[in-house]
């Protein structure tokens, strides 16, 4: 009996019950929406890299050794020297490494210098590697890879010229045009600081600074044969990356480096390194969860005031089911299940309207801010969420609920002037 008197309610009052509805679903939408960028952004920030055991560079602090080697921000107040790199990189317990210098741009994208090692073993979102949407990846002294945001924005393509300039600064002061380089390949979007960097091999990054000792041009023609891979010595590296055979060893291996005598190094583990640093910039991801309790809140109100302000103006209505036999206990649960109801309709619509929206708005997040959204099932954490979101948009039933249990049958068939 109450279910039906329930739809019947609801159904005379379709407007206002359907403006609840909305009200909730657009609550619990946002509400799960922000928890998913929320979740979406850290996740992509601490899965930046992965599978890599430690990151090797000059002593300084730990944050700007993460910054410049994996975000390509700020740059080394030393590099290392190459002998040092052959050391470690020998070591009985490394399994591979990556090479990485620095030290050039392009229209303001930074230049890093590697090896075939990057392309065959760096790791980002778990054990998902570098793809080229075309080419192949650099080999010879000017080749040159670019990332996805790079190619796009300047329109570029496999075959295209392009100059890099000296120096970090956004805007080109002086430019290598004395040797220019080639794009071989484009990569694939990772939604990661690799799709703003521009990659050639660590003998290009020696080549084009021939003549560059001073720290500007010489002027001085130099020999074409200089610039090929055998005639080149490679000195130094801004840092590198490295995997270990045993994951056991990560804190021996760091040690070691600590304590080299034949230069002052230091090491890091990436993924606490990234923890510790999403903890220092975590206020962001706070202020994102007060704002979803906001919305939320504002749904579970709209319950409360829509029931609420209905009360006086079903007096009436309630005053009649009394009269056919409905006690202060139906009428109690008339409206507790009215909203109820209302909260689930609103919570199912919800969810069904989440998914609808990153199925649209997940390409844009990716593309322009580089937050990853996957399109899973709901989580156990959602679920609680839910659950908590039901509860309190019934509870906030109870306060009308209550009302119309107080009021008396002679009160509502009263007329009062």
């Amino acid at each position: 009996m109450i279910n039906f008197l329930t739809y019947k309610s609801i159904k005379n009052r379709k407007f206002t019950s359907m403006l609840c509805v909305l009200s909730i679903t657009l609550s619990v939408t946002l509400f799960l929406g922000i928890e998913r960028i929320r979740n979406g952004a850290r996740e992509g920030f601490t899965n930046t890299i992965s599978k890599t055991d430690l990151i090797i560079g000059a002593k300084g602090g730990p944050l700007q050794l993460l910054l410049y080697t994996v975000f390509h921000i700020g740059g080394a107040v030393n590099n290392i020297r190459m002998s040092t790199y052959e050391d470690i990189k020998n070591n009985r317990l490394v399994e591979w490494s990556i090479p990485i210098s620095l030290g050039d741009t392009y229209k303001g994208y930074r230049v890093v210098a590697t090896d075939e090692n990057f392309f065959l073993h760096y790791r980002f979102r778990g054990d998902k590697h570098v793809v080229l949407n075309s080419g192949v990846a650099p080999t010879e002294t000017f080749d040159v890879v670019l990332g996805s945001e790079v190619a796009k924005k300047f329109h570029l393509k496999v075959g295209d010229p392009i100059v890099l300039s000296h120096g970090i600064s956004s805007e080109a002061i002086l430019s290598h045009d004395t040797t220019p380089f080639h794009i071989v390949g484009i990569m694939a979007p990772t939604q990661t600081p690799i799709d703003t960097g521009v990659f050639i091999n660590l003998y290009g990054m020696e080549a084009m600074h021939f003549g560059w000792e001073t720290g500007v041009p010489s002027g001085d023609k130099i020999n074409p044969d200089r610039f090929k891979k055998e005639n080149i010595k490679i000195t130094q590296l801004t840092s590198f990356m490295v995997k270990l055979k045993s994951r056991i060893a990560v804190l021996k291996m760091r040690r070691e480096i600590d304590q080299y005598d034949k230069e002052p190094i230091m090491a890091i583990i990436p993924g606490l390194a990234l923890q510790e640093m999403w903890q220092t910039i975590g206020y962001v991801e706070q202020i994102l969860f007060l704002v979803s309790l906001c919305v939320l809140l504002v749904g579970v109100l709209s319950i409360l005031i829509s029931l609420y302000t209905s009360i006086n103006e079903r007096r009436r209505e309630m005053a009649i089911l009394r009269s056919l036999g409905a006690s202060s206990r139906h009428v109690f649960a008339l409206l507790l299940y009215e909203s109820s109801f209302l909260v689930l309709l609103g919570c199912i619509m919800g969810v069904a309207s989440l998914y609808g929206l990153l199925y649209f708005v997940r390409p844009w997040l990716e593309s322009n801010f580089s937050v990853y959204l996957e399109v899973q099932p709901l989580s156990i954490t959602e679920w609680y969420y839910l659950a908590g979101i039901f509860v309190a948009g019934t509870l906030a039933g109870l306060i009308p609920a209550i009302k119309a249990y107080m009021n008396s049958l002679q009160d509502g068939l009263t007329i009062k002037f």
